[in-house]
């Protein structure tokens, strides 16, 4: 009697059961065919230029940024949701999750406070970071500087890469490549060979035609006054005197230091001496976006247009 009494209340309760189940299905949603292609994709290994290859096991699902560039970047190529903090200088996008973390002294008590699952640097010392990290089971990915606008944008393809993104890093990178070759093409360069002058800050570091800023000028037919005959001095960012700047005359100076030290076209006429530069009387001093003209992400598109529309006269 009793087994008859607990077989009937099973039997009562398979509806039940069968509405849990159904239920529990209902929620667990499939994966978009995009999900799935991304994680179809893993593991994979990533080879950057200047640094060590690196295997990421599966889709990263909390990355932590500590490079302003390839923050933007992995908001580019579409990984945005994926990225769980970056460093205190990550101010692009203004949505990003910005944090008190450091990309130039990284510390991996705080990074491995975020919970991350990759972890990307712009270098590493030894491989100290990556190998405290590793000890925790991040992974940690270095990211050099790219030295030309071709490493920029095969930048770009890794990061899409690394993130399950791959489609998108592609074309990230060939829309960016595409868009500066017609900025290129459709700027109304004057004739004979014009120079210019970029200042980094209010002490005359510059770069030269060595650096991936350079080659943009040097799209644009523009010479360097910097490169005083080996523009690979100093890592590309020699620090030049007034002296040297004053006597080399430049046509164009472009100020990447507006926002950090206030210089504009009125400060630059006011130096000692400047007021008598062909690009001071030409009103030739341009002003540019010091975030910008310090990445190598997919805005250097406004930075070459900054130029293309200097050169022209626009």
């Amino acid at each position: 009697m009793v087994r008859v009494s607990r077989h009937r209340r099973l039997l009562a309760l398979l509806p039940l059961l069968g509405v849990l189940l159904l239920t529990g299905c209902a929620d667990r949603k499939p994966a978009s065919s995009g999900q799935q292609e991304a994680a179809a994709g893993f593991p994979v290994e990533v080879r950057p230029e200047g640094a060590p290859a690196v295997t990421i096991e599966q889709r990263p699902e909390r990355i932590v940024s500590l490079v302003p560039s390839v923050t933007e970047t992995l908001y580019a190529v579409g990984a945005g949701k994926q990225v769980a903090a970056v460093d205190e200088l990550s101010n692009f996008p203004a949505h990003a999750p910005k944090t008190a973390l450091s990309g130039l002294d990284p510390d991996p008590e705080a990074i491995a406070a975020h919970n991350p699952d990759l972890v990307i640097v712009e270098s590493d010392t030894e491989g100290k970071l990556a190998d405290a990290l590793r000890r925790t089971g991040i992974t940690t990915l270095v990211l050099p500087a790219p030295t030309t606008l071709d490493a920029a944008y095969r930048q770009f393809e890794l990061v899409g890469q690394a993130t399950g993104h791959a489609r998108e890093g592609k074309d990230l990178a060939r829309r960016v490549s595409s868009d500066i070759d017609k900025l290129v093409a459709g700027a109304r360069v004057p004739e004979g060979r014009l120079t210019y002058y970029h200042e980094l800050d209010g002490t005359f570091y510059s770069v030269t035609s060595a650096t991936f800023l350079g080659e943009v000028y040097g799209r644009f037919g523009l010479a360097n006054i910097a490169d005083q005959g080996n523009p690979k001095a100093m890592g590309g960012y020699p620090q030049l005197s007034a002296e040297h700047i004053l006597r080399s005359d430049p046509d164009f100076i472009f100020l990447a230091d507006s926002k950090c030290c206030g210089q504009n076209p009125d400060t630059v006429a006011a130096r000692p001496g400047w007021d008598t530069l062909t690009a001071v009387r030409k009103n030739r001093v341009f002003a540019l976006d010091d975030d910008v003209v310090s990445r190598w992400s997919p805005r250097l598109v406004e930075f070459a247009r900054t130029v293309a529309d200097a050169v022209s006269g626009r």
